[in-house]
């Protein structure tokens, strides 16, 4: 063996112990405390090291988990935050241990190398030929968009939109429709007609209560400003306004309207043209048909008993002469002027007075002759107090529409009339009142039983047990 055989042995266990005195140093440098950078630069600046740390601080990881995720070993990363430079590979190190450090803590690495070079300047000396450590790929912006998150979002945006919904039905359903008028709540106009107008939610239904107790409807458009125009009578015109929302079917609360049209002083009286009854028109009902036109409030019709008619047939025990009738008023059609209605007489001969009044009491009167001799049967049904339900036969044939019996209101009353014959059955007899061929037979019955009774032109109403 020779004497480099033997040397090698020898060269070889002090390479062994220069490394391992290396690793000792590198253990203790790691876990010794080192020397606390100055704070500031020459300029009063942060320095180099003090930004590195503070970075890492904020990042909340320490040297050794700086390690793991940078692959740079914990003392170049104390060295750089420490600005020990010189314990560095050399600057070819250094600055590629700078640019991946300053990406991995979120700085900008061209700014980092540039404090690096103000505070120790570039070095000139020759390198050897290294490889570069890879740059670290640059943190992303922002987060990653997967499936999940989208789907997630996608959640997130229809529970917000469908609390937002049913946040928005049950303010809707608490609130009442909006309402307002353009016009002041009292008002003078010398028109015959008036526009009102107003703004409220689209889609909601206007209701105008008018004069006469006529209603008028209007849908609100998109735009929200809604008019309707409306008849006007002499004096004083009230209107009740309001709003329904026709999903909830709520209404808002009702707001009041007064026009009035003034009377001029010496005014003449209302005008009145009856167009029916013609004068001395004979009928062979008691039904007279009352109709016309006027400017007046309203109309009031009444008769005089002149006398027999010829061939006037009524039942036997009928009386002679017939007691007139109750005066009757008529509804006047606000915006037409118009009236109509029947005026129930009994057989003979009459004068109708059918006058016309306006709100400053003047009165306009027509009066008209008329005979009425009746052939048949000719009942009117009255219900009187209480409400009855009625099952009629004509001339032995159930009426269509009362085979099953049909309630008539209290106030109502209904006609009928018959060649021979007239069969009423009543489920409350002490509120149903009859009148034949214009004559006023009263109640036949009393209490709450059904009865059931028949009328004819030659005999006195007959209480029979027909029920079918």
């Amino acid at each position: 063996m020779t004497a480099r055989d033997q040397a090698r042995p020898s060269a070889r266990r002090l390479a062994a112990n220069g490394a391992g005195r290396e690793r000792q140093r590198e253990r203790e440098r790691a876990t010794l405390p080192l020397p606390m950078p100055r704070t500031t630069g020459p300029n009063g600046s942060p320095r180099l090291g003090e930004l590195l740390t503070t970075a890492r601080e904020r990042k909340g990881v320490d040297l050794y988990r700086a390690e793991r995720d940078t692959k740079i070993r914990a003392k170049f990363l104390a060295a750089l935050e420490h600005g020990d430079f010189h314990d560095l590979p050399g600057a070819v190190y250094t600055k590629g241990f700078l640019r991946n450090y300053a990406l991995y803590l979120g700085l900008d690495p061209e700014a980092v190398l540039a404090r690096w070079k103000s505070e120790v300047g570039e070095t000139r000396r020759q390198e050897p030929t290294i490889i570069v450590p890879r740059p670290l790929d640059a943190p992303r912006g922002g987060p990653t968009i997967t499936r999940g998150i989208i789907v997630t979002s996608m959640l997130a945006v229809g529970v917000v939109a469908f609390a937002g919904y049913i946040a928005l039905q049950l303010v809707r359903f608490a609130q009442p429709p909006a309402l307002l008028l353009d016009q002041p709540a009292v008002s003078e106009a010398v028109a015959e007609t008036t526009v009102i107008s107003g703004h409220g939610d689209a889609g909601a239904t206007v209701s105008i209560l008018a004069v006469g107790h006529e209603t008028y409807h209007l849908t609100v458009p998109a735009s929200g400003t809604w008019q309707m125009t409306v008849p006007l009578k002499k004096g004083r015109n009230d209107f009740t306004i309001t709003a329904t929302d026709p999903a909830t079917q709520r209404d808002s609360a009702p707001l009041r309207l007064v026009v009035t049209v003034p009377i001029l002083a010496g005014q003449e009286a209302p005008t009145l043209t009856v167009t029916s009854p013609s004068d001395g028109t004979a009928y062979t009902n008691g039904a007279i048909p009352v109709q016309g036109t006027t400017i007046g409030e309203k109309v009031v019709i009444s008769a005089t008993y002149q006398g027999p008619a010829d061939s006037a047939a009524v039942p036997k025990e009928t009386p002679q002469p017939p007691a007139p009738p109750d005066a009757q008023e008529i509804a006047v059609e606000p915006d037409t002027g118009t009236f109509s209605d029947a005026y129930q007489l009994a057989p003979g001969r009459w004068q109708l007075t059918i006058a016309a009044t306006d709100a400053s009491d003047k009165t306009t009167t027509v009066l008209r002759s008329v005979s009425v001799t009746f052939t048949g049967v000719n009942l009117v049904v009255q219900m009187k107090g209480a409400s009855a339900w009625l099952k009629v036969w004509v001339d032995g044939v159930l009426v269509p529409g009362y085979e099953g019996g049909v309630t008539i209101k209290a106030g109502k009353s209904v006609g009928f009339g018959g060649k021979k014959s007239v069969e009423v059955r009543s489920g409350n007899p002490g509120a149903t009142y009859f009148l034949l061929n214009g004559v006023s037979l009263g109640a036949l019955g009393s209490g709450g039983a059904p009865q059931t009774w028949k009328f004819t032109t030659s005999a006195a109403p007959e209480k029979t047990g027909r029920t079918s």
